[in-house]
Formats: structure tokens, C-alpha cells, sequence
């Protein structure tokens, strides 16, 4: 396999190396229509208690992260027998169903505080991770789109930011009443909608599905989207269910995302492992088969593999090492958080960082790819100004002496949101304030791409980063190791270390 995969031919140079794996962004700017949706919403409800119902709800949130990290299968339903056993008054009541707690129950005034407080920050975690499924598999397009949790819709604007006027219909479960009313209040002014239908569980959308004459045909998704929901079931063994559920609704991609909290990032452990070693005891079932059919079917959709963040499909090098792994996506803030929440007397920054931790499944063997920087070569430091002219050594000096890159997060340099305030109240399709597309190199799927898993250190001419990375061509197993990149052995790869940032690609 390693012979099929290897080449001697370069397949990228410095410049496109640098845009393949670049996969994060710095502080990201909520778009104008949200802004303005999630403005015309608060403005329309007239709640005049909107600070102490986004602090009851901030108290709620950790009221509950801090109760399921004690709970275990067995006290999971003595929470909804008696709440206040474990946290107290601010704990909200489960949802129950068929298979376990499905969620939370939201009052309308927790909803409109979730809508101006937290939605802006779930929906840029979403972008972040839709954008890099869309970088890394170009030909892509959710036209059939399953968003399980979908809340107030966070996930499904980030998708039509991302994929827009792609996807064709959309089913969105939500237990919660009033989180489907303002989910729906959100988009009413906007244009071009896919065909929405919303449901309360799963079991309601199967159900409905085989009523369906073409029910069998549109079971399948090929975008299924859990985002910000698990972490809402207590119990292990019914949020498997429902991952195994969703895996089994998902015809190509499904993406899993939660907090960014060792709690969060334990499910999403969980469920990477599950799903793939059901997808691994499936092929080796298949295998076995004399059934040329069954064979065929392995050959096509059998199996799974990572699309991000893990560069491979073997155990997770971060168990049992006290780390857990998760991402960060810093956004500005918009009025509405900037209004309503609290900072007990000390002002507000204009940015805040959602931590998420996320994994995005693909159905199907991982493809095999020869290696970024394969027939690659880098000169060091002094090839390089052997290969200079002398006019060229003054400024090579000044890159010598380069200083530390300013921070791109400076709250100072923060892009003020004046067309919340000047412009009047409305919701057009052709506000043009998206980023202007640039076709970059994709980074493949293959095993050569390591993931920055923290911020990388930068120390003057040497920059230090911790990248979980394949071992072998396959992609079926990897590690977790320090990178150390110098500037006198490899000025090319140290200038691509100094502006990588904690969720970036690094090519091997």
C-alpha cells in the first residue's frame, strides 16, 4: 500500500502548502443577516428582564455540566425524578422519550436569552467546522440535511452561509417547543429557504418516513448535523442509541460537535470510537461473506473514516493522557451579547472564545494519498543566502530579527458593528458582507496531514507545536507528539509554524 501511495513528484509548493493547511480562522465576524435576525427577534418579544434571564441561563448551563459530570447511567434517571437532588432550583427538567432524556426544556424567556447570548457563538463554532468540510471535500454538496438539536436553528445558518442555495430540504428535530418557534422567527425574512420540516424526536421523523410513499428513497441524509445536544443526555447508554441512530440516517457526512470542556470532548471520544468500531465489525462481517453482493457493498460504502479533525482512524493518542482535545473560535461579540450579559462590574472585551470539540465522519474507506511534502525539498538558512544576491541580504536581515507577529486577536484592532446601529431593521439575501471566496489548495483526506492540537509556542527562530499525526499510510493508527520547527533548518516550514494557529493542518 505504501508503495501505491508514495511519490517522488512535488505535489505542492511553499505558497499552496500554507494555504491547504490552513483550516482555522482568527476572530470571525458574525454575519450582518444574523445580526439583524437575532436583533428583530429580542426587539419583537419586549422582555424587559433580559439581563437576569441570560445570567439565570449562563447558571443553568454550568448547574447542569457540573451535575452530568457526576452522574453515571444508574443516577441519570433520578435526575428527572428529583432535580433538585443534585443542583438545585436553576436545574431545568429532562425531556423524557421512547429512548431516554433526549434534552432540555427551554421557557420562552430562556429561549430569547439563549438567542442573544448564545447563539452567536454556537453558530461560528458551526461555521468553523462546516467551512472545513467544505474545504476538504470540494465535491460535497448537502442538498438532503438532518440537524438533530437544532435549537434555534444555529447550525442551519451556518450551513447557508457555507452551502448557499445548495441544500433542497432540511428536517430539524427539536423536543423543544419554543426553541422550534424562535428557530422559525429567525429565518422568516429570508429567501430561497429549502424545504423545512421540523419534528420533536427522531421516532416522529422515522414515522412520518414510512407514511411517506417516497419515504424509503429520502431516509438517508447526506449531512447529518449534531451540534451542542448529547451533552444534554445524561446517560452514556442513551446517547449511544442516538448516535447509532444518526449514524444510520447518514448517508455521507455526519458531523458531532459539544462544548469545549473534558465533559464535551469525552462524548465526542465516545462516539468516534463506537462508530468506528461498528463500521470495522461490519467490513470484517462483510469480508467474510461469500456473497458477492455483500462484497460489492463493502468495496462502496462500507467502512468509515475521519474527516476532521483526527488525521487517522486508530485509537485516540489523548485518552488517559490528561488532555482532551478541542478547538477554539474566537468571534466578535454582537449587540446583543454586548448588552445583555455580564461581566460583574468590569467591562465586556469585544471578542469571547467558543471552545468546541468536534469530529466529522465520512462513510467509506479513508483514500489513500501520497504525503504532502513528498518529493518536496527545503534548503536551510545558509543554502538560502548562498543562493542570494548581496542586494538581497539587507532585507533578509530584518526577516532574521523578525519580532513576534502581532496579535491577531487585539481587542483594540476589533471591527466595530456600527450597521447594528445605523442601519434600519431588515433581512436581505443580497447583504454582500460574506468574505470573498479564494479558490486554495485542498488538503487531501489522505494520512500526511497532521493536526495542531494546541496553540503553537513561538520562541524567536524556533516554534514549538503539539501535533496529533498518522504513523503510517493507512491511517489506522497515530500519535501525539511535539514538533519542533527551526528557522536555520528549514526557513520555509518555520515562516508556515510562526502564522499557524491551534486547529490548523501540518503537513508531514
Amino acid at each position: 500500500m505504501a508503495a501505491a501511495v508514495s511519490e517522488t513528484v512535488q505535489r505542492f509548493t511553499a505558497e499552496t502548502l500554507k494555504a491547504a493547511s490552513k483550516q482555522s480562522k482568527g476572530c470571525y465576524v458574525v454575519p450582518l443577516r444574523l445580526r439583524r435576525a437575532i436583533k428583530n427577534y429580542i426587539r419583537d418579544q419586549e422582555d424587559q428582564h433580559m439581563k437576569r434571564n441570560v445570567s439565570r441561563l449562563s447558571e443553568s448551563f454550568n448547574a447542569i455540566k457540573d451535575a452530568n459530570l457526576q452522574l453515571t447511567a444508574s443516577t441519570a434517571r433520578e435526575l428527572i425524578e428529583d432535580p433538585l437532588k443534585y443542583v438545585g432550583c436553576s436545574q431545568r427538567w429532562k425531556i423524557k422519550s421512547n429512548y431516554g432524556d433526549i434534552g432540555l426544556k427551554y421557557r420562552d424567556d430562556q429561549t430569547i436569552a439563549y438567542v442573544a447570548s448564545r447563539m452567536p457563538a454556537v453558530f461560528s463554532a458551526c461555521h468553523r467546522v462546516l467551512t472545513e468540510v467544505k474545504r476538504r471535500l470540494p465535491n460535497f454538496e448537502p442538498t438532503r440535511v438532518l440537524d438533530f438539536g437544532a435549537g434555534t436553528g444555529s447550525a442551519f445558518w451556518a450551513l447557508r452561509e457555507v452551502w448557499p442555495n445548495v441544500t433542497k430540504s432540511v428536517n430539524l428535530i427539536e423536543p423543544s417547543q419554543s426553541m422550534q418557534r424562535a428557530g422559525l422567527s429567525l429565518i422568516k425574512d429570508l429567501k430561497n429557504l429549502p424545504d423545512i420540516q421540523s419534528y420533536g424526536s427522531i421516532q416522529s421523523l422515522s414515522q412520518n418516513l414510512k407514511n411517506r410513499k417516497d419515504g424509503k428513497k429520502n431516509r438517508k441524509h447526506n449531512l447529518v448535523i449534531a451540534s451542542y445536544v448529547l451533552g444534554e443526555i445524561p446517560s452514556f447508554k442513551d446517547r449511544i442509541t442516538i448516535v447509532r441512530q444518526l449514524w444510520d440516517l447518514t448517508e455521507d457526512v455526519l458531523v458531532l460537535m459539544e462544548p469545549g470542556t473534558p465533559h464535551g470532548s469525552d462524548i465526542i471520544s465516545q462516539a468516534r470510537s463506537h462508530i468506528l468500531w461498528m463500521e470495522k465489525r461490519r467490513s470484517r462481517k462483510l469480508a467474510k461473506s461469500s456473497n458477492q453482493g455483500s462484497k460489492d457493498i463493502m468495496t462502496e460504502k462500507c467502512g468509515a473514516h475521519i474527516v476532521a479533525p483526527c488525521p487517522h482512524d486508530g485509537v485516540c493518542p489523548l485518552d488517559n493522557s490528561g488532555k482532551y482535545c478541542h478547538f477554539v473560535q474566537r468571534l466578535q461579540r454582537t449587540t446583543s451579547q454586548l448588552a445583555y450579559k455580564q461581566s460583574n462590574g468590569i467591562p465586556l472585551r469585544g471578542f469571547e472564545d467558543e471552545k468546541f470539540s468536534y469530529v466529522v465522519f465520512r462513510r467509506g474507506p479513508r483514500p489513500s494519498e501520497a504525503w504532502p511534502l513528498d518529493g518536496m525539498k527545503f534548503d536551510t538558512l545558509k543554502e538560502q543566502r548562498d543562493k542570494m544576491n548581496p542586494e538581497d541580504f539587507e532585507s533578509d536581515y530584518d526577516d532574521q530579527i523578525d519580532s513576534e507577529p502581532e496579535d491577531i486577536f487585539d481587542d483594540k484592532k476589533m471591527i466595530k458593528y456600527e450597521s447594528d446601529i445605523n442601519e434600519p431593521y431588515f433581512t436581505s439575501e443580497s447583504d454582500a458582507e460574506e468574505e470573498t471566496s479564494q479558490e486554495t489548495t485542498r488538503a487531501d483526506l489522505g494520512s500526511g496531514w497532521g493536526r495542531i492540537i494546541f496553540s503553537p509556542i513561538k520562541r524567536g527562530k524556533r516554534v514549538e507545536m503539539d501535533v496529533c499525526r498518522a504513523t503510517n499510510n493507512e491511517g489506522t493508527e497515530g500519535c501525539f507528539e511535539r514538533v519542533i520547527v527551526t528557522k536555520s533548518k528549514n526557513p520555509t516550514l518555520h515562516h508556515q509554524a510562526r502564522r499557524s494557529l491551534w486547529g490548523d493542518l501540518w503537513p508531514f
